[in-house]
């Protein structure tokens, strides 16, 4: 009876994923009822391949997850699931296709059924603005955490407290802002007018929504200290705030995944259908890591998820020049969390021992 009833616990692993697991198992089964073992295989594939890229968006997530109350936190499982799987894995390529070619929305997506291999060339034009925009919204989250000084747990410190020592307000902005006019003006860059405009929305999105979510962070803070007590989670303005926060964040993850699927297939059902699946398993990963207090368990789980986001970030500006393989991202990815989480472990037993001495 107690296995029971701790299995339906809304916080169980077995709650959390089913309803991924249960989307997933109907999705894939018609991808093989209709399109055959082969499509399924694919689908399936590209499912593998952005839960392997997102483990540190997921982290990332649950952090500003964690501040919200229970309503924004069902808000980013419903409405957030929707922008992120319909938003983002099928308007977005199409929005980008208008923009590039000019073609009204009808067009585009004939174009997309019809010719996906000339979806795909248009999509792929588009990518030196698209890694602009992501690569410096994902380096500016990057940068804002390395020189924050109010951090106060380091794990590399040989790197991270020099980082905090030289750390000011609006450094990593400059940082960004010099580091985006050298790519703009590198002689090896094609695209500088698109660069240096998606660049610049890149930086000014990320200063607007997180300056947003930082103001009425503080205006909580001044209402509890009024208070004398500590107040529940964010609501309202505030967590409208940071659920756009985590729209966007989520969105500069996404870019470069939804054009290097087309390297996979260029059959845009079964990349909406494996992107989408992979996107859903991993909100309940971030579900799952807010729950069960995952962070606050392996301290340096979000350390990793910083240098894996400041490794995407320099790949998406380097891709502007080079091919550089996605998958090379993710198994480092992959591996600085296994590290870290072997470290977390570690430090806790040496902790746990002092206690007991």
């Amino acid at each position: 009876m107690n296995s029971m009833s701790s299995t339906l616990h809304p916080h169980s692993p077995v709650r959390i994923f089913a309803v991924s697991g249960i989307i997933s198992v109907i999705a894939l089964s018609l991808v093989y009822i209709y399109m055959g073992w082969e499509a399924a295989a694919v689908a399936l594939m590209l499912v593998v391949i952005e839960l392997t890229f997102s483990f540190d968006n997921a982290i990332i997530n649950a952090r500003i997850l964690m501040t919200m109350s229970p309503f924004w936190q069902r808000m980013f499982m419903t409405v957030g699931i929707v922008i992120a799987v319909f938003g983002m894995r099928i308007v977005f390529p199409i929005l980008i296709v208008m923009m590039s070619s000019g073609l009204p929305p009808d067009q585009v997506v004939q174009l997309a059924f019809d010719n996906p291999d000339k979806y795909a060339e248009v999509l792929h034009r588009a990518h030196p603005s698209i890694a602009a925009f992501g690569g410096m919204f994902l380096l500016m989250l990057a940068l804002h955490f390395f020189f924050d000084i109010t951090r106060e747990i380091q794990w590399i410190k040989r790197f991270e407290l020099p980082m905090q020592a030289i750390g000011r307000k609006w450094l990593h902005a400059v940082v960004c802002a010099v580091l985006l006019g050298i790519v703009t003006f590198l002689p090896l860059n094609h695209h500088p007018q698109e660069v240096l405009i998606a660049g610049i929305i890149g930086i000014v999105t990320y200063l607007l929504i997180h300056g947003i979510s930082e103001l009425f962070t503080m205006q909580r803070a001044r209402e509890e200290k009024r208070l004398g007590r500590k107040m529940l989670q964010q609501a309202g303005v505030a967590a409208f705030a940071s659920f756009l926060y985590l729209e966007v964040l989520d969105a500069s993850f996404s870019f470069d995944g939804v054009i290097g699927a087309f390297a996979v297939t260029k059959d845009v059902i079964l990349i909406a259908v494996g992107l989408g699946i992979g996107a859903l398993w991993v909100r309940s990963l971030t579900l799952f890591i807010v729950h069960r207090k995952v962070l606050n368990t392996y301290r340096y789980l979000e350390h990793a998820a910083h240098y894996v986001i400041a490794a995407l970030a320099l790949t998406l500006l380097l891709g502007i020049f080079f091919e550089i393989p996605e998958a090379l991202v993710g198994l480092v990815g992959i591996g600085v969390i296994a590290v870290a989480v072997v470290h977390s472990k570690r430090d806790n037993d040496k902790d746990d021992v002092v206690l007991l001495k």
